[in-house]
């Protein structure tokens, strides 16, 4: 971990908002599944619903994350046994249970509403820039939430803040939505058999990590440097510099949006025909 102040590390949980975080968050995960289940049901595909799991098994990873952003869930001093939602600890950093919905939430929605839209070739560039811009306001509105009332904190020496929240995270967070959403639906393109989308477990953790710490590289580095070499001039360079991978990121994305699906039928037809015809 890096710097952390004193009154960070030894700041209180507020527990009226780790309720709210906590028995909120999942409410809305149980919506979101009996949303997802109807939709597989009628799609016939356990995408969404393994989608969804796909993101909140990937929470474990959370205490990576931690570190290499400064995060710190506030935990409690007073002396109130059992007061944390708690499940596990790592790197020293308690982990909050609703870690596992706020991933659900955060990463997965986008699957729910755009994975259809995106798998049959009906999404365009345009529209995955605007989802993109919705995650990032989704994320901001979460967190600014969760860093404001006394849940947790990024306590890095961030620029660009709003309120306790640093926007180059809501940017990354959005990115890693358009990420993981565009190689999951890929990946549901091209799997034949329902067992075979399990294949999501991975692809979570590839896009979260890649995201966040390949994209987010500069401004990782950028927290962790020493005392004599950190100065906000670098901490602003490897902000802007990190926001600007990251709408590289989602451009590059766009060109990976499938065809629609009859457009692809049809060339697959032609090739056949083609191949036929050669031999």
């Amino acid at each position: 971990m890096g710097r952390m102040p004193e009154h960070v590390l030894m700041g209180e949980l507020d527990l009226f908002w780790q309720n709210v975080f906590t028995w909120g968050s999942w409410s809305i995960v149980l919506v979101m599944l009996v949303i997802a289940w109807r939709m597989g049901i009628r799609q016939r595909t356990p995408f969404y619903v393994l989608a969804m799991l796909a993101a909140g098994v990937g929470a474990f990873i959370e205490p990576l994350y931690d570190v290499a952003f400064d995060l710190w869930f506030y935990d409690v001093h007073n002396g109130i046994a059992g007061a944390m939602y708690s499940h596990f600890t790592a790197f020293g950093i308690v982990q909050p249970n609703w870690s596992h919905s706020g991933y659900i939430i955060l990463y997965a929605t986008a699957c729910l509403y755009a994975g259809r839209a995106i798998y049959e070739g009906r999404l365009s560039p345009n529209m995955l820039f605007l989802i993109w811009i919705a995650e990032i306001t989704a994320s901001c509105v979460f967190e600014v939430i969760g860093t404001g009332v006394g849940v947790y904190t990024y306590y890095g020496p961030y620029v660009l803040r709003i309120w306790n929240y640093p926007l180059v995270i809501g940017v990354l967070e959005g990115t890693q939505v358009v990420l993981y959403t565009v190689l999951a639906v890929q990946f549901w393109r091209r799997v034949s058999s329902p067992a075979g989308l399990a294949g999501l477990f991975l692809i979570f953790p590839i896009t979260m990590i890649g995201a966040n710490c390949g994209i987010g590289g500069p401004i990782v580095v950028a927290l962790h440097l020493p005392e004599e070499q950190l100065s906000p001039a670098i901490i602003w360079a490897a902000t802007l510099f990190t926001m600007a991978l990251c709408a590289l990121a989602v451009y590059g994305a766009t060109k990976f949006l499938p065809t629609p699906l009859q457009q692809r039928d049809t060339a697959r037809a032609t090739h056949s025909g083609a191949a036929a015809l050669s031999s």
